[in-house]
């Protein structure tokens, strides 16, 4: 399927256009790229990431930090390890994380009561408060990215990306 170029001024990122950005280049012809899910996916992925960026500016998240706050919370006393399986990610990937947010005074690290090899991460109370305030910020968001879709078409998307993965 050959897409339409967008059209507006361009920026660093992309192109603007009546305030979605778009990675897509005006007059420029993708070739194999259009027919590629995968390269669809980036460009979904792009735009996405950057408004979710935008979004949660004001508190130094980034989904992987949104990601582990979340899995924390839901999952109070998870091992370090275990956080970094259930995201999918390096324990090394984890830790860079965890750090992150125990400098943001969200998370703590507490002494195991199964595992004293191990620490338990606990959302602070900080971390509480803020997780609920930027959850509504990604509700929010979420809606924003997806408007163009019904609730028919979205669950449609999340049940077809759940076959990728």
């Amino acid at each position: 399927m050959k897409h339409k170029p967008n059209t507006g001024p361009s920026s660093r990122r992309g192109v603007q256009r009546a305030g979605v950005l778009s990675v897509r280049m005006p007059d420029i012809d993708y070739g194999a790229l259009d027919g590629l899910i995968g390269y669809s996916l980036r460009r979904a992925q792009i735009r996405i990431y950057q408004d979710f960026l935008d979004s949660l500016a004001p508190w130094s998240i980034t989904p992987p930090r949104f990601s582990a706050m979340s899995i924390i919370h839901a999952n109070s006393g998870l091992k370090l390890t275990t956080l970094a399986q259930a995201m999918g990610i390096a324990r090394s990937g984890a830790v860079q994380v965890v750090n992150a947010l125990e400098k943001l005074g969200y998370v703590q690290r507490m002494d195991s009561s199964k595992d004293k090899r191990a620490h338990a991460l606990v959302l602070t109370a900080e971390g509480v408060k803020t997780l609920e305030t930027i959850t509504r910020e990604i509700t929010a968001h979420d809606a924003r990215i997806s408007v163009r879709m019904t609730a028919a078409e979205q669950s449609e998307l999340r049940r077809l990306l759940d076959l990728l993965g």
